[in-house]
C-alpha cells in the first residue's frame, strides 16, 4: 500500500503515526514504533558516518562510510532472498475485510471529548508539558496501553482475525476502567489499529485471516484518568524470512537511534535526522507522509515529530510528551 493510503484506500492527509510514547525527563518509554519502506539493499554499503549501530565498527575515508561486516551481512542476505524466492508463495495485495460494528463501552468510563462528534479533529498547537502529576498519569497510562500490547501479541496466529484481535484488546481496556483511544476519533470505528503487510499504519481489525509469514503492527492506546497512553509493535505471525527479520532489526534499531537523542533543548529534528540516516544506512527509506506527535491529555497535538531529515525548527522541553 502507498505510503499515502489507509488500509481501505481512502487518501489519507499528512497526520500523526508514531506511537512510541516518549518522557522528557529520564521516563521509560513503554511504547514503540518506526515506519521504513524497503530499498535495494546492494546500495546500502556505501552510507553515513554518524549513522552508529550497536556492534558494528565504523571507518570513515574520503567522505564515505564503510562498515565492516555489515557488507558481506547484506550480500549474504541477497543470496538467501534470491534462494528462497522461488519456494515463498506471493502474497495477494492486501484487501479490506468486512469491518464490523464498534464495540460498546459502559457508561460510567469517561470519554476523551472528542467522542461522539464523529469529524476530523484539528491539531491543537498545544505543545503538552506536564507536572510531577501530570508525568505520573502518563506513565500510568503508557503502562496498561503496554501490558495491553503484549497481550495482543501473544494472540497473532495463523487463521486468527485482526478483528478477533480488537475485540479481546477492547475487553481488556475497559474491564481496567480505561476509554479506548481510537474508537470514535474523527469517527474511526475500532478500539485499535491493525496494520498488516503493506499497510502502513492506522488499519482497520475486520474479518481478514492473518496467515503465515505475514507481519502486523498493532497499536494501542488508552485513556485512563485524562491521560492518553499509546505503544504499537510489529509481530510477525508465525515464521518469518530472513529478508523480514532484517526489515525488523532496522526498524527497531532506528526506533532506538531516535530515542537516543531525546533531552531537554535538544532540536526535534534532530530525530528525523538520526532514523533517515539508519534506515538508508540498512536500505530502507522512511515513510514521510506519517509522523509523531505530541500526547498527553489530548490524543494529538504539536510538536509534530518527523522522522525523516529535515530542518524545522523547535527544541524538546523538560516534562513534555511526545510520540516517536
Amino acid at each position: 500500500m502507498s505510503p499515502g493510503a489507509s488500509c481501505s484506500g481512502v487518501p489519507v492527509p499528512l497526520r500523526p503515526a508514531g506511537t512510541h510514547t516518549f518522557l522528557l525527563p529520564a521516563a521509560p518509554p513503554f511504547v514503540s514504533k518506526c515506519t521504513i519502506n524497503r530499498r535495494d539493499p546492494r546500495t546500502a554499503s556505501s552510507c553515513f558516518g554518524k549513522a552508529m549501530t550497536p556492534k558494528r565498527c565504523f571507518v570513515v575515508a574520503g567522505g564515505l562510510t564503510w562498515v565492516d561486516g555489515v557488507e558481506e551481512e547484506l550480500m549474504e542476505l541477497q543470496k538467501t532472498q534470491e534462494q528462497s524466492s522461488g519456494k515463498l508463495k506471493k502474497r495477494p495485495p492486501l484487501r479490506r475485510g468486512k469491518v464490523y460494528p464498534k464495540l460498546p463501552v459502559p457508561e460510567h468510563i469517561p470519554r476523551p471529548s472528542y467522542v461522539g462528534a464523529n469529524i476530523p479533529q484539528e491539531l491543537p498547537a498545544v505543545r503538552q508539558i506536564h507536572n510531577a502529576d501530570g508525568i505520573a498519569g502518563m506513565r500510568a497510562a503508557c503502562k496498561l496501553a503496554a501490558r495491553l500490547l503484549d497481550f495482543a501479541g501473544t494472540l497473532v496466529k495463523p487463521s486468527v482475525t485482526t478483528n478477533e484481535i480488537d475485540r479481546a484488546v477492547h475487553h481488556m481496556i475497559v474491564e481496567a476502567g480505561a476509554y479506548p483511544s481510537p474508537l470514535g476519533y474523527g469517527g474511526f470505528p475500532k478500539s485499535i489499529c491493525t496494520s498488516v503487510n503493506e499497510c502502513v499504519c492506522h488499519g482497520l481489525p475486520d474479518s481478514t485471516q492473518l496467515q503465515n509469514g505475514d507481519i502486523i503492527n498493532i497499536d494501542v492506546n488508552v485513556f485512563l484518568n485524562g491521560y492518553h497512553g499509546g505503544t504499537s509493535r510489529t509481530f510477525v505471525c508465525g515464521e518469518a524470512d530472513e529478508s523480514i527479520k532484517h526489515f525488523l532489526k532496522a526498524a527497531e534499531e532506528c526506533l532506538e537511534k531516535g530515542i537516543s537523542v531525546c533531552r531537554d533543548g535538544v532540536n526535534y529534528r534532530k530525530i528525523g535526522k538520526k532514523i533517515s540516516k539508519l534506515a538508508y544506512f540498512y536500505g530502507y527509506h522512511v515513510v514521510e507522509r506519517f509522523v509523531g506527535h505530541g500526547i498527553g491529555t489530548m490524543l494529538h497535538s504539536e510538536p509534530l515529530i518527523l522522522h525523516h531529515a529535515n530542518e524545522n525548527s523547535g527544541r524538546m522541553v523538560e516534562g513534555q510528551t511526545f510520540t516517536i
